[in-house]
């Protein structure tokens, strides 16, 4: 339950903007500048903080970033890490997913490689009560959605 205190300091949010920015690649051109130039947001402020949180990834990861925007002009983000298609393609070393899945294999990934696609979604915000077993059985059917097929050793 909420306190009358945290009801009153709760200040008024202006908008929510969901963006997919590169790991270490924020700066104030598009398409980081006009979603939070329209919102009086301090650019600068926001590039150093996320190149900053960041840095530990490659330059060049699709980073999905969700900006919080007040009305006294202030912000917050949260950073989650790239999406679970991203790390299959990236670990199936194909480009794009199959045009057909379940008829035609785009190409394949093993247990190993999902166990540590999952350990990585498992420090998101969203992932970060749920096992480590349903975190696995999630990227499997994406993979299958995909057309990645999952084996259990590469022979």
């Amino acid at each position: 339950m909420t306190t009358l205190k945290e009801i009153l300091t709760r200040r008024p949010v202006a908008a929510t903007i969901r963006l997919t920015v590169p790991a270490g690649g924020a700066r104030p051109a598009p398409p980081v500048g006009p979603a939070l130039g329209q919102y009086r947001l301090n650019l600068m402020a926001f590039c150093k903080d996320f190149n900053a949180r960041t840095q530990k990834y490659k330059p060049d990861t699709p980073m999905s970033v969700t900006i919080t925007a007040f009305k006294d002009n202030t912000f917050e983000f949260t950073v989650k890490s790239p999406s679970v298609t991203w790390y299959l393609k990236k670990a199936a070393g194909i480009e794009s997913g199959s045009g057909r899945p379940g008829h035609v294999e785009a190409s394949t990934v093993t247990l190993k490689h999902v166990y540590e696609i999952a350990k990585v979604k498992q420090s998101d915000p969203y992932c970060q009560y749920m096992s480590l077993e349903s975190i696995c059985k999630s990227i499997i059917g994406t993979a299958n959605t995909m057309g990645i097929k999952v084996v259990k050793n590469l022979d």
